[in-house]
């Protein structure tokens, strides 16, 4: 995370957004009241979905269990499960 004034984040707004978008990057402003974080809509998205799923009941266990289960070879691959398709 890149931060920046929020005088430096004023003059260069234009390019701030269009790094933000292109690029991914995150920006936090700091401002003598606070900071705030610049980051791009379909960054923001994926955090939101993140935390929803992160939300669920199981679901971290869940991911965990699979985790484990590909470094302990238990796992088929898409060929082994549905044979080879014409």
């Amino acid at each position: 995370m890149k931060i920046l004034s929020t005088t430096a984040a004023k003059r260069d707004f234009f390019n701030l957004v269009k790094d933000v978008a292109e690029e991914h990057t995150i920006y936090q402003i700091q401002h003598t009241s606070g900071s705030a974080v610049l980051l791009s809509k379909e960054d923001y998205e994926g955090l939101l979905e993140t935390l929803e799923l992160l939300s669920v009941p199981g679901f971290r266990e869940s991911i965990q269990k699979s985790q484990q289960q590909i470094a302990d070879g238990e796992t088929f691959s898409l060929d082994e499960i549905l044979g080879e398709i014409e």
